[in-house]
C-alpha cells in the first residue's frame, strides 16, 4: 500500500504534467500536444481501461472530430475545474484508486468499488414514470454524517469517484457543497433533474472543483414533458445554458423506452444537445422496477438491436457525433459484464440500504450498522462475486433484465431482502416480469454477438481486463515497484 508521502509527490506530480497538457493544448500550436497528451492517458488508464489508448490514438488526429471534442472541452471549461476533474478523475480514481481497490479487493476477499453510488435524499420535485426512485417516501435522507463517512471509509478503500442519485440530490445542495469541499481529492457526478441549478449554485462549484452532473433529458418537449412534467424540457435547457455559460462539465441521463428510443438518438437531438454544451450522453435501458412498473415500456428487440448500432455509430472514430454516448445495457463487453455487487459499483439508498445496483432492491446491509467494508463483505455481493459472470455473451449483462433465473439464486443464497421502501417486490415476482422480454432477446443478443465474436467470447487485447483480481493485484504491486515517474 503507498504511504502518503509518496502519494502526495506523485499527486502533485501527475497534476503539474496536467496542468502542462492543458496549457499547451490551450496555446496556438495546440495539436502538437496530442501525442503527450494520449501518452499520459494511456499510461493513467492501463489498468481501468487499457483499451483506451488504442482508441485515442486512432481518433485523436488533426481534424478528426475528436480533436475538436478535446479543443471543445478546453476552450470551454473553467480552467480550474477542469484541471482538478481531471486529476481526481484520471488520476486518483482511473490510476491510483483502481489500484487501491484492487489490492482491498484481494486483502479482503471481496468485490471493492471504484465507484460508489449514494442517495443524499428521496426527495424529490417530480415522479417520473420508469425511475427507480418514483416511488421513494418522501421523508429519507442520508446525514450529512453518514455521507461524509461513505467518501471517507470509500476513500481509504481506493474509491475516489461519487455518483449521487435520489430523489433530487440538489435538495441537499449546501451538504453536497461542504462534502465536495472537504473531500478534494475525489469526483462527484450528480445526477440532476436541473431545476435547483441557479447562479450561486454554479459559483460553488466552480469553487470547490470537483463537481459534474448528469441531466434527466427524455427527448424533446412533448416526449419529455409527458414523462418529467410541463416546463420541464424548457428548464432543462436554461439550465444547460447557465451551466455552459459557467464552464461546468455535463451531460444528458436518459432512460430510453418503446416511446422514446429513436428520438433520442436522433441527428436533431444530438445537435441540440451539442450546440447546448453537453460532453456525454448515458442511456439507461428502462428497467420495470418499483411499484407501478410497466414491462410494456421496455424497447422491443429491434428497438434495442438498433440502439446497439446506433450508439457505436454515434461514438465512432469517424462519423457519429462529436460526444461521448454510453449504452449502460448494450456496452457491457468494454467492463467485463455486470458491474454491480462491488465488482465496479454498488449502491446505497437514502435509508443506508448497501444495493448491489440502482435497479436491483436487495441488500444484508446497511451503513448504519455496519463500516463500509462490511457492508461490502454482505452475503449478497458475495454470491454476486462467487457466480460472475452469468453467461460469455455481454449482451445479456444483467443478472436480472436478461438472466432472470440468476437474481433469485442470488438473493436466495444469500437471504437478501428487499429495500424497496413503498412496495417490497419478492426476487421471484420481479424476474418473472423481466423473463418474457431476456427469452425474446436471446436469440438476437447471441446472432449480435457471434457477428463480432466467433469464438463466443470477448478476446481482450490487453492482459488486465479480464485478469482474477488476486493476479491483477500481484500484477499491479510488482509494476508499482518497478515504474518511476509516470508522468515523465
Amino acid at each position: 500500500m503507498q504511504s502518503k508521502i509518496a502519494h502526495a509527490a506523485e499527486r502533485k506530480a501527475f497534476s503539474v504534467a496536467i496542468e502542462q497538457v492543458i496549457k499547451a493544448a490551450s496555446g496556438e500550436k495546440r495539436e502538437e500536444s496530442l501525442d503527450k497528451f494520449i501518452n499520459m492517458a494511456s499510461k493513467l488508464l492501463k489498468d481501468t481501461a487499457p483499451g483506451a489508448s488504442r482508441g485515442l490514438k486512432a481518433g485523436l488526429y488533426p481534424g478528426s472530430k475528436w480533436e475538436e471534442y478535446l479543443f471543445n472541452l478546453i476552450d470551454e471549461t473553467d480552467p480550474e475545474l477542469l484541471r482538478k476533474v481531471a486529476l481526481n478523475g484520471a488520476y486518483e480514481a482511473a490510476f491510483r484508486g483502481l489500484r487501491t481497490c484492487t489490492e482491498n479487493a484481494d486483502k479482503n476477499e471481496c468485490n471493492v468499488p471504484w465507484i460508489i453510488i449514494f442517495d443524499p435524499t428521496s426527495a424529490c420535485n417530480m415522479h417520473c414514470v420508469g425511475c427507480w426512485a418514483a416511488d421513494y417516501e418522501k421523508s429519507l435522507n442520508l446525514s450529512y454524517d453518514d455521507m461524509d463517512r461513505i467518501v471517507t471509509e470509500g476513500s481509504e478503500l481506493g474509491c475516489h469517484l461519487y455518483m449521487m442519485t435520489g430523489g433530487e440530490p440538489l435538495c441537499r445542495k449546501k451538504d453536497i457543497i461542504k462534502l465536495a469541499e472537504k473531500h478534494d481529492d475525489c469526483v462527484f457526478n450528480i445526477f440532476t433533474n436541473s431545476t435547483l441549478i441557479d447562479q450561486q449554485f454554479c459559483d460553488d462549484v466552480k469553487r470547490v472543483g470537483n463537481i459534474v452532473f448528469s441531466v434527466s433529458l427524455e427527448g424533446f418537449e412533448e416526449a419529455n414533458d409527458g414523462r418529467r412534467g410541463e416546463g420541464d424540457f424548457q428548464k432543462v435547457m436554461d439550465a444547460f445554458d447557465l451551466m455552459h455559460k459557467n464552464g461546468l462539465i455535463y451531460g444528458t441521463s436518459t432512460a430510453y423506452t418503446r416511446a422514446n428510443v429513436e428520438s433520442v438518438t436522433s441527428d436533431e437531438y444530438y445537435d441540440l444537445i451539442i450546440k447546448k454544451g453537453c460532453r456525454f450522453a448515458w442511456y439507461f435501458h428502462y428497467m420495470p422496477v418499483g411499484e407501478g412498473a410497466n414491462a410494456d415500456l421496455m424497447p422491443t428487440v429491434e428497438q434495442r438491436e438498433y440502439m446497439f448500432h446506433r450508439i457505436r455509430e454515434v461514438r465512432g472514430i469517424t462519423g457519429g457525433k462529436p460526444i461521448f454516448a454510453m449504452d449502460f445495457q448494450n456496452d457491457g463487453e468494454y467492463v467485463g459484464g455486470c458491474i454491480a455487487g462491488g465488482r465496479v459499483f454498488c449502491h446505497i439508498n437514502a435509508r443506508g440500504d448497501v444495493e448491489p445496483c440502482v435497479f436491483i432492491h436487495y441488500s444484508n446491509a446497511n451503513i448504519h450498522d455496519k463500516s463500509l467494508l462490511e457492508c461490502l463483505q454482505q452475503p449478497v455481493f458475495q454470491a454476486y462475486r462467487k457466480n460472475w459472470p452469468w453467461n460469455d455473451n455481454m449482451l445479456r449483462p444483467c443478472p436480472m433484465l436478461e438472466n432472470p433465473e440468476i437474481l433469485p439464486e442470488i438473493v436466495h443464497e444469500a437471504d437478501a431482502k428487499s429495500t424497496e421502501y413503498v412496495s417490497p417486490e419478492s426476487v421471484d415476482h420481479l424476474c418473472a416480469r423481466t423473463t418474457p422480454y431476456a427469452e425474446s432477446w436471446k436469440a438476437k443478443a447471441e446472432e449480435l454477438w457471434l457477428e463480432e465474436h466467433p469464438t463466443g467470447k470477448k478476446i481482450y487485447a490487453d492482459e488486465m481486463s479480464q485478469t482474477p483480481v488476486e493476479k491483477k493485484a500481484k500484477i499491479i504491486a510488482e509494476d508499482d515497484e518497478k515504474v518511476g515517474a509516470i508522468t515523465e
